[in-house]
């Protein structure tokens, strides 16, 4: 893996969802610093210092525990913790408290306008924070309507014991609606976008592994049709071959010649279907990347033409390009992908490179070893560096500027002819 200060950096080594995730939880981390250069720091200029400053911390306080919460509140989201429930009564209780007593200085402290202005501002502001992120730790719209009508009504309803009037105490319910209604607002929407993401690359994940199950369930029926009819008649004719034997009838020579030959022709059958499977046609794989990149919504452009090339050369290339498509699929966050192939000096050159990689395991980006044991020669880069040598090929991969991986596959066109059916 690559440290913090390695290329990608810590950014650079997250998923879409995990950058979305990232970008969620530092913003609701800067609303506590909102709530203090909102709230806290103006009241130096309207009161003395002494007034000023406790009011500073009590309202940086506020904003650390909503901070803290808040953070909670989206790993609960997330499913990696449970309901944070006390700590939310506990956020809602310290919000009341100090909602009241800035109250109780507006209304009955002995300063003047300038502090009752000051407890005026800290008496909305806590109760907009303060219902904002309790509505991070609820799930619903009603719950999150409750949460910012309540904070509505409790401010209303809490001025009204202290003798302020019904249209002041009005216009500080809609200030409080108004503040805690957008940051509720602002919290519903991120959480619904973080759902979202994290379910469209759950999709995105599923969909590589249907690809996969697809391509082994054709395997097995076309197996199971060559194999199923030709070991029922081996079956039958041994069974025959076997009476036919204990009644001393030479016939049971010719039914075990018969199944001598279908048990041989199920063998050149058999080679057959997996030669058939583990040759990819350069051509058919060409148009399916383009087609399953396109279903993915990444932009995927294929120039050049593989007509004409030698069967060991298609075949070892079109492993190339399903094993690059797949991994452009299932790691990284790419938007466009080009696909060329080319003859050159009698040489072909293919060529994959797709933006938005990342940092995967053993420091390759993007289009690196997918996990499913390229080790052995399965799959990742080791096994396609492995079918390349087969035909006198060669295999290069690694980033470009950045954020961009291109795999390089060279295979000349003499070697591949001489190595026969190699390939396969």
């Amino acid at each position: 893996m690559r440290t913090p200060g390695g290329s990608g950096g810590w950014w650079g080594r997250k998923s879409t969802p995990g950058k979305v995730e990232a970008y969620t939880r530092w913003s609701f981390h800067f609303y506590a610093v909102v709530e203090v250069a909102a709230i806290g720091l103006p009241v130096f200029a309207q009161v003395g210092v002494g007034t000023a400053s406790w009011m500073a911390v009590v309202v940086t306080v506020h904003a650390l525990i909503c901070s803290a919460i808040a953070s909670r509140a989206l790993d609960w989201t997330r499913g990696r913790r449970a309901q944070p429930v006390r700590l939310l009564w506990f956020l809602g209780a310290v919000t009341v408290l100090v909602a009241v007593a800035a109250l109780v200085l507006r209304e009955r402290g002995p300063g003047d306008d300038q502090v009752r202005a000051a407890a005026s501002t800290l008496f909305v502001g806590v109760l907009g924070f303060g219902a904002g992120t309790l509505t991070l730790g609820v799930r619903g719209r009603r719950q999150v309507f409750a949460v910012v009508a309540g904070a509505v009504v409790g401010a209303m309803v809490a001025q009204l014991p202290l003798g302020v009037a019904a249209q002041a105490a009005l216009g500080t319910g809609l200030a409080v609606l108004f503040t805690a209604g957008a940051l509720a607002f602002t919290a519903a929407f991120s959480v619904w976008l973080l759902d979202a993401v994290y379910e469209l690359d759950e999709a995105r994940e599923t969909r590589a592994r249907l690809a996969v199950a697809e391509e082994r369930l054709r395997f097995g029926r076309d197996l199971h049709d060559v194999m199923g009819r030709n070991l029922s008649v081996i079956a039958l004719k041994s069974e025959l071959a076997v009476q036919l034997a204990r009644r001393g009838r030479a016939e049971a020579v010719e039914q075990m010649i018969e199944v001598q030959r279908i048990a041989r022709e199920s063998q050149r059958e058999v080679r057959d279907v997996v030669r058939g499977y583990r040759e990819a046609d350069l051509r058919l794989e060409l148009a399916g990347a383009q087609g399953v990149l396109a279903a993915a919504g990444i932009d995927c452009e294929v120039t050049g033409d593989a007509a004409g090339l030698p069967v060991e050369v298609q075949s070892a290339l079109g492993w190339v390009v399903r094993e690059a498509t797949t991994n452009v699929l299932r790691h990284g966050d790419a938007g466009r992908c080009v696909v060329g192939v080319r003859v050159a000096e009698g040489r072909v050159v293919l060529t994959v490179e797709n933006d938005g990689a990342k940092v995967v395991g053993g420091g390759d980006v993007g289009a690196g070893d997918d996990g499913g044991g390229g080790g052995k020669g399965g799959s990742g880069l080791v096994g396609l560096r492995e079918r390349l040598t087969a035909v006198g090929g060669e295999l290069e991969a690694g980033a470009v500027d950045g954020d961009r991986f291109r795999v390089v596959a060279t295979v000349p066109l003499a070697g591949a002819a001489g190595t026969g059916g190699s390939a396969s």
